[in-house]
């Protein structure tokens, strides 16, 4: 990938002052300042498998977002510090700056929108589900909504408007946590479980008895990208330069491969 010096983008802020705030400009250079004289704070969920995931047998940080922000880091000449952090508290750590950027596939969703702004997607996905591979009821997308089956989402997730919406036949089965829908299906209490692919990949590759069931058709898509702090538009268009020059050199859809996300990334 090609290489922007510190002094490219301290040039960049200058040309971006002609077309956004004083504020704004004058604040992108102390930001890159402070990132180049101390390091990139980025702000990472580290249970997020193939995205932002701290391996609990090595501790070290793995996933494509963890390669995005060590490219970011070189893109701007300077080192990276990964803050442990999750959904529940990304609003506030991007807003308490105790991060520059929260790389870790944040989902583009209205209701965040009026917190924090988003960069261009790099990944996308829709709903997946996760069976038993000895399932025999169940082989395919086309099998699970079907008389007699039961389909377990997790409460609060947009996967339970949807499929109530969706299922004409299977029943619906609302639970209260992530691991409630693991244990449902495990049990044979339910046949499938609603995710998102990053999260059906991790059951398929770390478990022997889960099956990753992918539909015909994407069904409510959903937009990953990276978010930072209302009201930085000239940090990040910074950031948008830096997705777009992985996009176009080819180095965003070499760590999809690596990582087993192809599927679901963003070239465009």
């Amino acid at each position: 990938m090609k290489i922007a010096t510190f002094s490219l983008m301290l040039g960049l802020s200058v040309s971006l002052a002609t077309s956004h705030a004083q504020s704004s400009s004058a604040g992108l250079s102390e930001r890159l300042k402070r990132i180049s004289e101390e390091s990139l704070r980025v702000c990472i969920w580290p249970d997020y498998y193939s995205i932002s995931y701290r391996n609990p047998r090595t501790q070290t940080l793995e996933g494509i977002d963890i390669d995005m922000a060590y490219a970011l880091a070189e893109f701007l000449q300077t080192d990276v510090e990964f803050v442990d952090s999750s959904f529940a508290l990304l609003a506030e750590n991007l807003s308490q700056d105790r991060c520059d950027v929260a790389m870790h596939g944040v989902g583009i969703r209205e209701d965040r929108m009026r917190l924090m702004d988003f960069t261009q997607p790099h990944l996308r996905s829709g709903i997946y589900a996760v069976g038993r591979h000895h399932n025999t009821h169940i082989q395919s997308w086309q099998d699970i909504d079907q008389p007699d089956n039961i389909v377990a989402v997790q409460k609060g997730t947009y996967m339970e408007p949807v499929m109530r919406h969706y299922l004409q036949h299977a029943e619906l089965s609302v639970v209260d946590d992530f691991m409630a829908r693991e244990q449902e299906v495990m049990a044979g209490r339910a046949d499938v479980f609603m995710t998102d692919f990053p999260y059906g990949l991790r059951m398929a590759t770390l478990t022997q008895w889960a099956t990753l069931i992918a539909p015909p058709e994407p069904i409510a898509p959903t937009s990953y990208a990276y978010a930072v702090a209302k009201g930085e538009e000239a940090w990040l268009e910074v950031l948008n330069q830096f997705i777009q020059q992985v996009k176009d050199d080819g180095t965003l859809e070499q760590l999809a491969i690596k990582h087993g996300l192809e599927p679901i990334v963003v070239l465009d």
